[in-house]
């Protein structure tokens, strides 16, 4: 068979890996004197790289985090408050396959939400699903989806998230429709799939800030007992970023 028809047969079946593999073979002569076993090993690997690459990219689309963050780029030389034995632990992400909860807070600038995100572009790294809101905006697609009747449809979307993060909690009062919804929300989810929340209001003063006691209750039943809690401290990165950019001082690589 022709080279060409067999590459575009490939493509055909959607094996776009194994086609463009087949491509860098025959263009890089020292391929030739590999047996047959061996070109199928290196396209195999060549298609099986090819799908991650495209599950990991339909996963971030899905998740929509709002910047790319990395574990890697967290500088914990820098004192932050956090109890590396804690840290680890959500690192690794073993609290997601435990259907654990991890709670970020700390003051404003400090790096909550980029750890956040970095956590959940970890995840989508180890293959789970994603969804990340910052609060106000979910409790706008909650009035979106409201409004053109679809609400069950999201809902269900949101209980099918291995990971979902829900970014600034706490930054403005709730009505009790979205305090029922983020009931329903996190009732889904309990015991079933991880959450993860960022706040500027330290844990102990979510009860006061949803205002309802009944609902307060229920909500944080099902987020706070099952938690990771990472509480970070320190001045404002944000702050120290202003300054670096005046050339006053070097700035810090610490992102978390």
């Amino acid at each position: 068979m022709l080279t060409e028809p067999l590459i575009q047969q490939l493509k055909s079946l959607k094996l776009h890996g194994l086609a463009a593999g087949l491509e860098q073979q025959l263009a890089a002569p020292d391929t030739q004197r590999m047996n047959f076993e061996e070109r199928l090993g290196l396209l195999l690997q060549h298609e099986v790289a090819t799908r991650a690459s495209a599950r990991l990219a339909q996963r971030l689309r899905w998740a929509k985090l709002p910047q790319l963050a990395s574990l890697e780029d967290l500088d914990t030389r820098t004192p932050r408050g956090l109890d590396p034995a804690v840290l680890a632990q959500a690192t690794d992400l073993s609290w997601i396959a435990q259907h654990l909860n991890v709670l970020v807070t700390g003051p404003c600038g400090v790096g909550k939400s980029y750890l956040g995100c970095a956590l959940a572009h970890a995840a989508c790294r180890a293959d789970y699903s994603v969804r990340c809101f910052r609060l106000p905006r979910l409790v706008d697609e909650l009035t979106r989806v409201t409004a053109l009747q679809k609400r069950s449809s999201f809902f269900r979307q949101l209980a099918k998230a291995d990971l979902l993060v829900v970014d600034d909690f706490g930054l403005a009062p709730l009505t009790d429709q979205t305090k029922r919804d983020l009931l329903e929300i996190f009732d889904d989810r309990y015991d079933k799939k991880s959450t993860l929340v960022t706040s500027q209001l330290p844990v102990d003063q979510w009860h006061a800030y949803l205002d309802e006691p009944t609902l307060a209750d229920a909500i944080l039943d099902r987020l706070v007992h099952n938690a990771y809690r990472l509480n970070l401290k320190g001045e404002s990165m944000r702050k120290h970023k202003t300054v670096a950019k005046s050339g006053k001082t070097k700035s810090p690589t610490l992102n978390a």
